[in-house]
């Protein structure tokens, strides 16, 4: 329970806020993205703007679900392997047949699947129980009514809702859609964004590092997380430890941006160059009450654009996305589903957590036991640990250490 410092009760950090709150505050940033009509093939990863309501019956006829013989059920009642029923064949029915001659008694079509059943026939002899003849058939079989038939409406109804608002179309919703005779759909606009990666130290991978340089990461990987959360990413790196270029960085992106990402430059020392720029440019700053990820920040920059500001450490930044961006991306872009899944885990070795932080350990979660075990050391510079896990474990503010056995929280990232 928090108190109105933003902090849990009796911890005795009533500077730090709470992560719940930094929540709301970077969700209330985005408003929802307009909506735009769209062919169905580039509606990929988009989230469904309004319910899809079918306007036909799946399947819209009646269809063969076996390569076979329309018969009528009644004329095969006695036939057998030792008493087979011949009948004679009087069509072929492939798939697509739009004139489909009524079936008489006594008498066979040979179908496909796929295909209309004739008029007359109440079930299909797959071609497996038959001698597969084309002029007479002999069965040695019977069939029940029904059987090997696809009824009209089976899967779908005229009229019935087939996708709701904010469903994330992935390629069974597509393959649904196309399926009702749907051609484009409306869906949210994905969330467009620019990462910008700040650092005089920082150079592009694939160059040759020279002493007190590391190679740019940060950027890359936060567009990479931007784009797996349906985002567009620009990525504008290599901007130098500077005020005056910072500001001259943004300009040319304010009109097509709707959301700044930074990480780094956001921490109490000098040289904090993403602070100093956007202190009293409309960004507040913080400290949260997790690890990895304390220094945090949000707001609008000159009251427009969208900013979340990042920690610089890889792991802390990849978390803070996690904890922060990733709903708030999900949510504004229409998508119903916002959040990572969780499940309960056993945990398979002990830990320690920090006093009044709510913790994030990279772990590895195994989903056929049910446990989890650590995934690397705490470290926020430790990017390898991270590469490797499939999960956060998300340790409450108030335990600082839990046993081998126990149960845990964790988030899913596959």
């Amino acid at each position: 329970m928090a108190d109105d410092r933003g902090v849990p009760n009796g911890t005795g950090t009533p500077d730090l806020t709470a992560v719940a709150d930094h929540q709301a505050k970077v969700a209330a940033l985005l408003q929802p993205t307009p909506v735009l009509v769209k062919p169905l093939a580039d509606c990929l990863g988009h989230a469904l703007a309004e319910d899809l309501v079918a306007p036909i019956s799946l399947p819209p006829f009646d269809n063969s679900a076996m390569d076979g013989y329309a018969v009528r059920s009644v004329d095969l009642v006695d036939a057998s392997p030792e008493q087979p029923v011949e009948l004679p064949v009087q069509e072929d029915i492939p798939a697509g047949r739009i004139d489909v001659p009524p079936l008489q008694p006594g008498t066979a079509h040979r179908i496909m699947t796929g295909a209309q059943m004739p008029p007359g026939a109440d079930a299909v002899i797959p071609v497996e129980r038959t001698d597969r003849g084309t002029e007479h058939v002999r069965a040695f079989a019977s069939v029940q009514p029904g059987a090997h038939v696809r009824r009209a409406g089976e899967d779908v109804t005229a009229g019935s809702t087939v996708l709701t608002a904010g469903t994330t179309l992935a390629a069974a919703q597509l393959g649904v859609a196309a399926a009702i005779g749907a051609a484009q759909l409306p869906v949210h606009r994905p969330v467009r964004v620019l990462v910008l990666s700040t650092g005089s130290e920082l150079v592009e991978p694939g160059t040759a590092l020279q002493p007190g340089q590391i190679y740019e990461s940060n950027g890359l990987m936060l567009a990479a997380a931007v784009r797996e959360a349906g985002g567009e990413a620009t990525l504008l790196r290599f901007v130098p430890d500077d005020v005056d270029a910072f500001h001259r960085a943004l300009a040319p992106h304010l009109a097509s941006t709707d959301l700044l990402i930074t990480s780094g430059g956001v921490s109490a020392g000098a040289y904090e160059v993403v602070k100093d720029a956007l202190t009293g440019e409309g960004v507040e700053f913080t400290k949260v009450a997790m690890q990895p990820g304390m220094p945090q920040g949000c707001g609008r920059y000159r009251g427009g654009m969208a900013v979340v500001t990042l920690p610089g450490n890889p792991v802390s930044s990849m978390v803070s996305f996690e904890v922060f961006v990733r709903p708030a991306l999900l949510a504004a872009a229409g998508h119903r589903t916002t959040r990572r899944p969780v499940r309960r885990a056993v945990l398979t070795e002990p830990l320690t957590a920090p006093t009044d932080r709510r913790q994030y350990r990279r772990g590895r979660f195994d989903p056929a036991t049910g446990t989890v075990g650590l995934q690397g050391a705490p470290g926020s510079h430790l990017l390898a640990g991270l590469a490797q896990a499939n999960c956060l474990l998300e340790i409450p503010e108030d335990v600082t250490e839990l046993a081998a056995e126990s149960t845990v929280d964790v988030m899913l990232l596959d």
